[in-house]
């Protein structure tokens, strides 16, 4: 039987279509987060922003990244295999926290014997005007032991722009299992991989991409120097985008390095000192957590359209930093 058979009106009929569509609309607003069995599907607006992958993998990790206008942040590869882009350095996984040498384990690249970050759980999936992950980790040696643990937050926000958008990454790793000594190598941390068609630096076709950070150091001269934030950005798809990442003034080393390369490798690493500044000491970035202690690190992305001059990032870094709540 039809609704028109129980006597409903068309005009009745027109306002519950407009009403269930106006529920549909609002309820792919802001931040939602739908767990599947080996990842988190994240949404903005009912758009595709990122997928967190825990399961089965070397480390947990963010793929893909998109930012404002649907464009795609960071490579593929080697998630998928796509001809165009170059197949090197198979641990750099979109994006991702880790670090080359804890008590004397490979915690970052996937070559023998190296160390996993295992996903043990989340203690928060919420959706909304603010998407909110927690989760916790257990670091692995090759041997099978835990060296440290972890607890994680990512929490993303829905843009209040379309021309931007903003997650924090925010990590507590705790010296659970003994002394835990992060070594000096440049290698790690806080990573991203960019987009192949942003790269500073390009083998067969003309680079357009273009690294500044907040001292006014530009391109390669800013591999290895601290600053308070980084920003790389280039075309992709004919539009100029870019992914800036603040350090936070609470974070241990502030302001940190960065490991930022000509051919796409973005990290903040607060530990790879001797690298970075040439030292003979090959110790003189090593950390030291004694057993029972936790040490934080907190981030903001700011993926952005147009140069860091066009998207204020000097000015919302300033936001981020002065900010209590650190709301966007």
């Amino acid at each position: 039987m039809t609704l028109f058979r129980l006597g409903i009106p068309l005009a009745a009929l027109t306002t519950v279509a407009k009403v269930m569509a106006a529920d549909s609309s609002a309820s792919a607003q802001g931040v939602q987060i739908t767990k599947l069995e080996d990842r988190l599907h994240i949404e903005i607006n009912g758009q595709l922003f990122t997928e967190y992958f825990f399961k089965d993998v070397p480390r947990p990790y963010c793929y893909p990244l998109i930012g404002p206008g649907e464009s795609p942040m960071t490579r593929n590869w080697p998630m998928q295999s796509p001809p165009d882009e170059e197949h090197d350095h198979p641990h750099h996984r979109s994006l991702w926290y880790a670090h080359g040498e804890i008590n004397g384990i490979d915690f970052w690249s996937e070559v023998k014997n190296f160390g996993k970050t295992v996903h043990q759980g989340f203690d928060e999936i919420k959706s909304g005007g603010v998407g909110v992950i927690r989760s916790h980790d257990n670091w692995v040696g090759p041997d099978g032991k835990v060296v440290l643990t972890d607890n994680r937050l990512l929490r993303i926000y829905a843009p209040k722009n379309p021309a931007e958008r903003v997650f924090d990454f925010e990590i507590t790793l705790h010296a659970s299992n003994g002394d835990v000594v992060f070594g000096d190598t440049k290698e790690g941390s806080m990573a991203m991989r960019l987009n192949e068609s942003m790269r500073l630096e390009r083998k067969k076709k003309k680079a357009e991409g273009h690294i500044i950070n907040s001292e006014g150091v530009q391109d390669g001269e800013t591999w290895g120097k601290r600053a308070k934030w980084c920003d790389y950005y280039g075309p992709v798809n004919g539009k100029t985008v870019g992914v800036a990442i603040f350090d936070h003034p609470q974070n241990p080393r502030y302001p940190t390095w960065w490991h930022v390369r000509d051919y796409g490798l973005f990290a903040a690493n607060p530990f790879g000192r001797h690298d970075f500044e040439k030292l003979s000491d090959k110790e003189a970035g090593n950390l030291k957590l004694a057993a029972g202690k936790d040490l934080t690190f907190r981030y903001r992305f700011y993926l952005h359209e147009g140069d860091e001059k066009q998207a204020k990032v000097a000015e919302r870094y300033a936001e981020y930093s002065n900010s209590k709540n650190q709301t966007p």
